[in-house]
């Protein structure tokens, strides 16, 4: 008799040896408590970013992390403005500076998945940027604000209609 809850299922593959041996190396590497684990969450972030590309209305939250040179002037301000521009989507933001004029930013941002791809290509262009990442999730941030009556003012964040808030 299985004491495995209901509401998993069990799937079996088969791997080439070498490739067996690193995911489990993996496993080992960072203390999960089985494969099972760390396949489902590679699996989760396949899904993820499946969905940005197949589904591009759909709303995603995640971080944009960048990595850029020049801590002063140009670089900075056009960030600062494209992220403006980007004002519905970039829920906040952190700085730090790195060594050798570099810097790494990380970017809270949630809407729809047609929108951080933009945000990111926007980035990306700008003179300085070295590297920049996007790991998104289907789940959402929680309602930020709430009308008279219950209903939801812009519900999520990102999906605020215009003017300020």
């Amino acid at each position: 008799m299985t004491t495995e809850p209901t509401n998993l299922a069990r799937l079996s593959m088969s791997l080439p040896a070498e490739l067996f041996h690193q995911l489990d190396m993996m496993v080992e590497e960072r203390g999960l408590p089985s494969r099972s684990q760390l396949i489902s969450e590679l699996i989760r972030h396949a899904l993820a970013e499946h969905e940005a590309l197949t589904r591009p209305e759909d709303m995603l939250a995640g971080t944009i992390t960048l990595v850029y040179r020049g801590n002063r002037g140009r670089v900075r301000q056009q960030l600062s403005e494209t992220q403006t521009d980007y004002l519905k989507e970039v829920i906040s933001s952190q700085h730090v500076f790195l060594e050798d004029d570099q810097s790494l930013e990380v970017l809270l941002v949630q809407g729809p998945a047609t929108r951080l791809k933009e945000l990111c290509d926007a980035l990306r262009s700008i003179r300085g940027v070295q590297q920049l990442q996007l790991v998104t999730t289907t789940a959402l941030l929680p309602p930020l604000h709430e009308l008279e009556g219950g209903e939801d003012a812009g519900a999520y964040a990102g999906t605020r209609s215009g003017g300020a808030l």
